[in-house]
């Protein structure tokens, strides 16, 4: 699997998804902005709920997100389809490097990845690579018909974000 994705943003910023191996995913995506505020949007969770939740999810919100973006810290994210029903994602940060670096645990079962977020200055422009290990090709499978299938709807939900952000 190797393609390149543009979902409504034009060729300008193309998504790359790329799949590595049996266990690997790497997702990559350049943005018309600094690291630093990139990062802000992975970081904060008043930034991040804006654009993790695929709007062509209809009905699905996330309902609580908790997030202690630092190394050693832990996050939660609760989502909701409009009953009572929720299903979260959590997780620790491994390793935070303000700017460069976020690498998290996704601990809700034990077929979870390590996910790594690099965040590479290209003169005023980031790289982002979304690179993902997964302890079995099965659960690489899993992902890629599940929540990895989203990630380019993500990330152009993301660039509209930081345009809006007008840094």
């Amino acid at each position: 699997m190797n393609r390149q994705v543009n979902s409504g943003g034009g060729a300008q910023n193309p998504t790359s998804v790329e799949r590595k191996g049996d266990r690997e995913l790497v997702v990559t995506r350049t943005f018309d902005a600094p690291p630093s505020t990139v990062y802000r949007a992975w970081s904060q969770p008043e930034l991040f709920r804006r654009w993790w939740v695929p709007k062509s999810a209809p009905g699905i919100s996330l309902v609580s997100c908790e997030m202690d973006v630092r190394t050693g810290g832990k996050y939660r994210l609760e989502f909701g389809a409009g009953g009572s029903d929720t299903m979260a994602f959590y997780g620790r940060y491994l390793e935070v490097v303000p700017n460069e670096r976020i690498v998290w645990t996704n601990d809700e079962g034990e077929e979870g990845a390590i996910t790594t977020v690099t965040f590479k200055d290209q003169g005023g422009r980031t790289l982002v690579v979304f690179h993902e290990v997964y302890p079995s090709k099965e659960a690489l499978e899993e992902a890629l018909q599940g929540s990895a299938a989203a990630l380019a709807e993500q990330l152009e939900q993301l660039d509209e974000l930081i345009s809006s952000m007008g840094e």
